[in-house]
């Protein structure tokens, strides 16, 4: 018979990750055992492994659940009837609230992901390059002359995400600058460089 899960199976299991998260953070993750987390969630590497069947499978909820949720908000906006630069704006308020909130994740994917199994690694690489592909389409809106240079096209969306994704290293939260201002700065500065930029 199978092991029924108890009312709290998933509350339980995003604990775990939210744990995970931080400490891989900070420690890395081959620097953060089971015995660890298990320590500092206060509870025994068998409840832990009751959850999870591995650490790796741990690492794997951290990553996709971190972008998954930049997906899900990517998707949402893409598909709203909004000029390109309102939908960038849009997106990159999006994806910077999401960077602080989940800080820790986002350090984690960005640090840890050659750890995963290939097969889950192909998960997350996966939904990167829909992330990706979502602000190429943008971006080719902007300049449609992009549209036939592929060369071109695919730079000038990592150097987006170039410009955005280690916001977490250095962006304090509580600071004098809000978030959403820097994020507001950050696309402003994007969209004037793209816009006036002469191609190549």
């Amino acid at each position: 018979m199978a092991r029924t899960q108890s009312a709290d199976y998933a509350i339980r299991r995003e604990a775990i990750v939210d744990r995970a998260a931080e400490l891989f953070a900070e420690r890395g993750f081959l620097g953060a055992s089971i015995a660890d987390l298990a320590d500092t969630l206060k509870t025994s590497k068998s409840l832990i492994y009751h959850y999870y069947d591995s650490k790796e499978d741990i690492l794997f909820d951290v990553m996709h659940s971190h972008v998954r949720a930049l997906l899900d908000q990517a998707e949402a906006i893409a598909a709203k009837p909004l000029a390109p630069a309102q939908k960038l704006r849009a997106l990159t308020q999006a994806f910077i609230e999401l960077y602080v909130d989940a800080a820790a994740r986002q350090r984690v994917l960005l640090n840890e992901l050659s750890r995963l199994p290939d097969e889950q690694r192909k998960t997350v690489v996966g939904i990167q390059r829909r992330l990706i592909e979502i602000v190429e389409k943008i971006v080719g809106e902007l300049r449609p002359e992009l549209s036939g240079r592929a060369a071109l096209k695919r730079p000038s969306a990592m150097l987006y995400f170039g410009m955005i994704n280690w916001m977490h290293t250095w962006l304090d939260p509580d600071g004098k600058a809000r978030p959403q201002r820097i994020a507001d700065l950050a696309v402003s500065t994007f969209l004037d460089g793209i816009e006036k930029a002469e191609l190549p």
